[in-house]
Parts: C-alpha cells; sequence; structure tokens
C-alpha cells in the first residue's frame, strides 16, 4: 500500500510512474470508504484524485502554491500532504 506511506508531496514524486494507477485506487477507496462513514463530498473529491496528483507530480509543492476553489475538492490533497490517517480504517 503506497498511500500508508505518502507523508508529502516528495514521496509523491519519488514513486515511479508505474505505481500511480495503485496510488490513485488507494486514495479514491479512501475517499469512499471514509465518506460512507463519516459524510461529505464524495463525487466532488473522486473528480480531482488524477487531477491532484498530477499537480503533485508536475509541481515542487509546498513550495509552488495550489489554491482548491472550494474546499471539498481536497480530501486527496490531505492525503498526499500527510494526512491520509484520517481518511483510512
Amino acid at each position: 500500500m503506497y498511500l500508508e506511506h505518502i507523508s508529502s508531496p516528495e514521496d509523491v514524486r519519488a514513486l515511479p510512474e508505474s505505481a500511480l494507477p495503485a496510488l490513485v485506487s488507494e486514495v479514491r477507496t479512501a475517499i469512499v470508504e471514509s465518506t460512507s462513514v463519516t459524510g461529505g463530498h464524495t463525487a466532488s473529491n473522486l473528480a480531482t484524485v488524477e487531477l491532484t496528483v498530477a499537480l503533485h507530480r508536475v509541481f515542487e509543492t509546498p513550495r509552488d502554491k495550489i489554491v482548491f476553489d472550494v474546499s471539498h475538492q481536497s480530501y486527496a490533497h490531505k492525503m498526499l500532504t500527510g494526512r491520509a490517517a484520517a481518511y483510512l480504517d
């Protein structure tokens, strides 16, 4: 499992490209499972998973800033910046 070992965008950039589909799948699963229990914005977050992974791969976050227009699209970002435990069992 990749997501358990991601604590920063640097960890995302360090992954081989071949690992990205598995990481995306883990993030999607965590969003669905978490929002099924606690509620939240499922669809808007699922729509931004690949985009968020790509942003963290291409840009040097946190030096380069990412601004989400609404916070309910940022669950994947939170998971990739060291806060995945809040979404995992």
